[in-house]
């Protein structure tokens, strides 16, 4: 039995230790919202906050969150994280989705990309592209993906 705590909600499952957080997610609770794309890290489109940390959840073992806070796609939009909705925001007014597949990761990396900066710091495209780059969008959509981040990040300042 493991006991998870995942978008503030207290859950215990009873799945082999390795299993991967993203099955845990998707298969056992139900969360669809955070995507399998290559199942090597290789992607992002299974990415989810541990802690705070981007991490890939495709690789990370259920093991490795006992005892420390799992958050999703699905807590960005509950009104409860400032940086998500202004995330969320700035990918609706610079129209970034197109196939929408990466996007739950994407936007999970842009989020705790913000949430490190000093208070009020405007990351350059540089530092942008830095922390973006382990994901992957097949439609190319990155130079809206740069565009939106700035943006959430100038709406924080």
């Amino acid at each position: 039995m493991s006991k998870l705590n995942v978008n503030g909600r207290e859950h215990t499952v009873d799945i082999d230790p390795g299993t991967p957080i993203l099955w845990t997610l998707r298969d056992t609770l139900g969360m669809t919202g955070t995507k399998f794309g290559c199942g090597a890290a290789l992607c992002g489109a299974c990415t989810v906050h541990l802690d705070g940390q981007a991490i890939r959840s495709c690789v990370t073992p259920i093991s490795a969150a006992e005892g420390k806070k799992i958050r999703t796609i699905e807590a960005t939009t509950d009104g409860s994280d400032k940086v998500g909705a202004a995330v969320h925001a700035a990918w609706v007014k610079h129209d970034v989705a197109q196939c929408g597949y990466c996007q739950s990761g994407q936007i999970m990396s842009a989020t705790a990309f913000l949430k490190s900066l000093p208070k009020g710091k405007k990351p350059t495209p540089e530092e942008i592209d830095g922390a973006m780059a382990g994901n992957i969008c097949r439609c190319g959509t990155y130079a809206r993906i740069r565009a939106a981040v700035a943006d959430a990040a100038q709406s924080l300042a």
